[in-house]
């Protein structure tokens, strides 16, 4: 950036002599035949402030980004998560054991993504994800589990994929949000790679059976060697 900044004094003193050059040509007529040439120079250098300028200003903002990044990733990583009564965890400590899935939104949304999850449990814990839901309006979402004996293997599978718990501070997704350009009321989801970086993250339902198609599974044949296949980082 240094390099573009310099160039852009470079351009902006060579546009100034030869603004001053033109003033004086003007005002005689004698070097009226130099008024071109100097007229060609300054256009030369107005045109490399101008793409110097453009550099300058894209590579500030992409360097703005990846600070906005590192931030938002170090934010998350210093959230808690609640595993149980006694036991608080923080989100890092899950980095290459899930993928985490964080939901905020109102109880009734949270309550219609626990419902729409079903059918893709099993797809779903295959994958190491693990859902993080967040009242955002302070009521309890109704999670309906099936205590029969016949359906407890299933149901033990839906308490463990919904296991988790937050211990959010609201003013951090607000400021995702913000970052996003999403509306403070709009229900979103947040998608987390196995290294705990953002994969991806939308407005509504989580898209639960394009995880199960697009991540792969954490054992088994392909365990290790597709780890690279959670997408790219946001």
């Amino acid at each position: 950036m240094f390099f573009y900044l310099a160039f852009i004094a470079s351009g902006g003193l060579g546009g100034l002599i030869a603004i001053s050059q033109l003033i004086g040509a003007l005002a005689n007529p004698a070097r009226a035949d130099q008024v071109p040439d100097i007229l060609k120079g300054l256009a030369i250098d107005a045109g490399a402030v101008s793409i110097f300028a453009f550099l300058y200003s894209r590579e500030n903002s992409a360097k703005e980004a990846q600070i906005a990044k590192l931030s938002r990733e170090e934010s998350l990583s210093n959230l808690k998560l609640r595993v149980d009564e006694k036991r608080v965890i923080p989100l890092s400590s899950l980095r290459g054991a899930a993928r985490l899935v964080i939901c905020a939104g109102p109880a009734s949304f949270l309550s219609e993504a626990f419902k729409l999850s079903e059918p893709y449990t099993q797809g779903l814990l295959d994958r190491g994800v693990l859902v993080v839901p967040f009242a955002t309006d302070g009521n309890s979402p109704d999670f309906e589990f099936d205590e029969s004996e016949e359906m407890e293997e299933v149901t033990g599978k839906r308490k463990r994929l919904w296991q988790l718990s937050p211990a959010f501070i609201p003013e951090w997704l607000d400021e995702q949000k913000k970052l996003a350009g999403v509306s403070s009321e709009s229900p979103v989801y947040l998608s987390l790679r196995m290294d705990g970086r953002v994969r991806g993250s939308g407005v509504g339902y989580p898209p639960w059976n394009a995880f199960v198609v697009q991540l792969p599974p954490v054992k088994g044949l392909w365990s290790g060697l597709l780890d690279g296949m959670d997408g790219r980082v946001l």
